[in-house]
């Protein structure tokens, strides 16, 4: 199957994610960041933050726990992830109980050494209990074209 601009405004189930600080903590250990604002509480607290954040990338976490995505009826072995963005309007803290879903919200070609490649950007909006967006991780997929293998094509 080939991308279509069709697809442009599916969405995947709402999934919610609980924001811990256990998770945070692991998560910066894992990145190899020691801010004392993702792990030491006692120093978050007297911030501006008020408490324990999350690290920036922090996002990529909550998109992978959800296992539930848009089924597209793409071939993933055609797919490659080609670009990660976070789009924040307040941090992530510990507590946070964020209500989660991915949208389609782009599709577009390019020309690359190959011939032509498509694109899918995904975001997953992320918003707080009140309803008020939290953050936006938005992926850019790239769509390979066929190889003449795949096509059955014989050269």
């Amino acid at each position: 199957m080939e991308l279509t601009k069709k697809i442009i405004g599916l969405s995947g189930p709402e999934f919610v994610f609980e924001v811990e600080k256990g998770h945070i903590r692991k998560f910066a250990e894992a990145i190899g960041d020691s801010n004392p604002l993702y792990v030491d509480e006692e120093y978050a607290i007297n911030t501006v933050y008020g408490g324990i954040i999350a690290p920036p990338t922090f996002p990529i976490v909550i998109g992978q726990d959800s296992g539930d995505s848009i089924d597209l009826g793409l071939n993933q072995r055609r797919m490659l992830h080609g670009e990660q963005e976070f789009i924040y309007r307040r941090p992530i803290r510990a507590g946070d109980i964020l209500y989660c879903q991915m949208k389609v919200t782009d599709v577009y070609e390019r020309e690359g050494r190959t011939g032509q490649m498509q694109f899918l950007v995904l975001d997953t909006e992320m918003k707080d209990e009140a309803g008020k967006l939290v953050v936006i991780s938005r992926t850019n997929i790239v769509y390979r074209p066929l190889k003449n293998s795949e096509t059955g094509v014989k050269l």
